[in-house]
């Protein structure tokens, strides 16, 4: 059997989760909690093997709860439940070691097949959550400037100067006499520079400066 605990301030939804769950007959409510800090204290109690918590509760509410419980030996696993389809809450969840993300209104089949699958060390999150996180990764993939950033941060600030330079069309000569070095350091600052960023001539260094919009 799958030992259940139900974390939720609304005794409604905790008698609605019940009564959904335990007509699988695989699955059985070990107990349940009204806010957070009961949470805590029923999952050292009853050793439940999954933990059914609200995100929105009074007093501690459910992310507080769920570091808590997470960060103890032989942590359950813990789905989040919550109305409220809000980005900020599964991404804390997840970061937090949560392994399902529910709302509310998902279908009783879909909240019992979420029960067994995370009972059997998977994830599960709701195809509307699942659909935002990977819009969310989309939004927030990094951009070809980013990237060109990210590369050019590994050059000193002389290194730049030239690179910068390389990227405005001067030959060597005339970076020479904008940076006041000799013509030789210029070259051989160029020189570390593609070897750094892995560039194979000026015109690739210059289009990656270009690609950073430096």
């Amino acid at each position: 059997m799958i030992r259940v605990l139900v974390v939720d301030d609304e005794a409604l939804v905790r008698s609605g989760l019940r009564m959904i769950l335990e007509t699988a007959g695989d699955i059985v409510v070990a107990g349940e909690a009204r806010d957070g800090a009961e949470a805590v204290g029923a999952v050292a109690r009853l050793a439940p093997h999954v933990v059914l918590m609200d995100v929105r509760m009074p007093g501690v509410d459910g992310l507080t709860a769920a570091a808590r419980v997470l960060a103890a030996p032989d942590a359950p696993r813990l789905v989040m439940l919550t109305t409220f389809d809000l980005d900020e809450y599964v991404h804390e969840a997840l970061r937090l070691g949560a392994v399902g993300f529910l709302l509310k209104d998902t279908p009783p089949r879909d909240l019992i097949a979420a029960v067994r699958t995370v009972a059997a060390g998977q994830a599960m999150l709701s195809p509307s959550v699942t659909k935002r996180l990977i819009s969310a990764f989309v939004d927030r993939a990094p951009s070809r400037a980013d990237q060109a950033r990210a590369r050019l941060a590994a050059l000193t600030g002389r290194e730049e100067d030239v690179i910068r330079a390389v990227a405005r069309g001067l030959s060597n000569a005339e970076i020479a006499r904008e940076l006041r070095l000799s013509e030789a350091t210029v070259k051989a600052h160029l020189s570390r520079v593609l070897a750094k960023l892995g560039l194979a001539n000026r015109v690739q260094a210059a289009i990656l400066v270009h690609d950073a919009d430096l």
